[in-house]
Parts: C-alpha cells; structure tokens; sequence
C-alpha cells in the first residue's frame, strides 16, 4: 500500500536582501544558490510582485508540489521571509519529510549566503553526485574528513588543499551532521550528506568567478569524490 499523504514545511527567517532582491533570486536566479528551476512546469498562482510568490505543479490522482513565498521589508534592506513547502509525498513519508526540511534549511541558508556576498553576479552551476559507495552511514563523515573540516564550526576559517581540484580557502558558512557549506571569495561549495535519505552524497558549486567551466569543475570534484569513497 502507498503511504500517501500531505506534507508541509514552514519555515521563517530575515534574509540580508530587499524584497525585490530575494524575488528575483527565488524565480531567476536559483542556480546561483539552489539549483536551476527553469525547467519544472510550475504554474504562478500568486504573482504579487515583490511580496507573495505562489508557485504550484500539479500531477495525477491529486498530487502537487507548492512553494509560497511572502516577503516583506525590514530595517537595514532586509527581508522577512515566511516560506511554506507543501504536497505530497507518496513513499518513505517519513524520510522524504526529514530529508525535505532539512534541506529547506541549508538552501535558505546558502540564499542568505548569495544575498550577502553574491548578489546578481554571474554564476556557473555545477552538480555532482557521489559514488554509490557514499551511501553508507558513515558516508558524510568520510568525506568531511577528507576535506579536514570534521572537527570545524561554522565561521570556521578553512584553508584546504583538495585533491585534483586545487587550494580551498575561505569560510565554513554552514554545518551540521547532514550539510556542510565551505565559501570562498568567489565561490560557495555546498555538500550534502544526502546518505541520511537513502540517496548517495551529493555537492553543488556556484561559482562566481566568471571564469567557471562546468566540465571541468565536475570532472574534478567526481573525481575527489571517486577517490574518497574508492
């Protein structure tokens, strides 16, 4: 039998950024800090420019996926944000719904991150996914260890000679047990310990450089990560 049943996740926070910014960064620019959403079907339900953003799919037998966004100003060009994720999850109600918020988390996180030191600049986006081998319990800690941050807390400055991909040098703007998030002066790195979720790990580069290639940057991280779980 199907476990399927409704979800929702809400989650509030002050993003470093106007209103109009953080629109804009939610509907075209996601690949500087998510990961490009240019592609999925979504229709606008609500399109209250720059305060309330509803998008929404919707599939067969009732499915959908929502996401709100109600934004309003505060001192400092700050934005509040109330954001709301809802739907349905069909399997592994339980997993999918930890795995979904958690991540709700470190992506407004890594937005905060692009409003602050990024904002409007150019990105190249680069996707890599881990080895099956990633996908065991101690998977995150592996790779953590491997970059010599398992023992760094956020502020952390990290100074990181990786493995094929060259000298590492800037912040950890983010960590737990599950995400880490390594930024430089013109680049944030983002690791996900996706093995929690029954997936492997996973990583995205935004690199902000203007000089990125995403070829290159993905052949050499899946090879730091081929040799990590190797």
């Amino acid at each position: 039998m199907t476990d399927k049943r409704e979800f929702e996740i809400v989650y509030d926070t002050e993003l470093p950024g106007t209103p109009e910014r953080v629109w804009e960064a939610v509907t075209e620019g996601t690949p500087a800090w998510m990961f490009p959403t240019d592609q999925w079907p979504a229709v606008k339900t609500v399109q209250e420019y720059p305060t309330h953003l509803v998008s929404r799919m919707d599939g067969p037998d009732g499915w959908f996926n929502q996401l709100e966004h109600v934004l309003a100003p505060i001192d400092g060009g700050r934005a509040k944000l109330h954001y709301v994720h809802s739907g349905i999850f069909a399997d592994n109600w339980d997993e999918q719904y930890d795995g979904a918020s958690r991540h709700t988390e470190f992506y407004l996180h890594t937005l905060g991150q692009y409003l602050a030191h990024f904002d409007g600049q150019p990105v190249v986006f680069t996707d890599i996914q881990g080895p099956a081998a990633s996908q065991t319990p101690d998977g995150f800690d592996r790779l953590k260890k491997a970059l010599g941050v398992d023992s760094a807390v956020q502020g952390s400055a990290v100074e990181v000679e990786v493995d094929g991909v060259g000298q590492l040098s800037g912040e950890v703007d983010f960590t737990n047990e599950h995400f880490l998030g390594l930024r430089t002066a013109d680049a944030m790195y983002r690791f996900f310990g996706r093995n929690a979720f029954g997936a492997p790990v996973g990583m995205t580069v935004h690199d902000f450089s203007g000089s990125g290639d995403s070829e290159t940057t993905a052949k050499a991280w899946g090879g730091f990560l081929a040799r990590v779980y190797g």
